[in-house]
């Protein structure tokens, strides 16, 4: 069973890019963002594409 890394403000910049590293890693990613489904959607793309599963949760903290 795989870890999974909650990830806050994961779309973009740093959140996206230790997002990717740890999906690299072997975690499942639950990636939360404010509002650009797009760039949620292009970062979970990218996780699956090396095998983790990817969660998206979209609120305003």
């Amino acid at each position: 069973m795989k870890k999974v890394a909650l990830i806050i403000g994961g779309s973009r910049g740093i959140g996206r890019a230790i997002a990717l590293r740890l999906a690299r890693s072997g975690f499942n990613i639950w990636l939360t963002y404010k509002g650009n489904h797009e760039a949620a959607g292009k970062v979970k793309s990218e996780i699956e594409a090396v095998g983790s599963a990817c969660d998206l949760i979209s609120f305003d903290i």
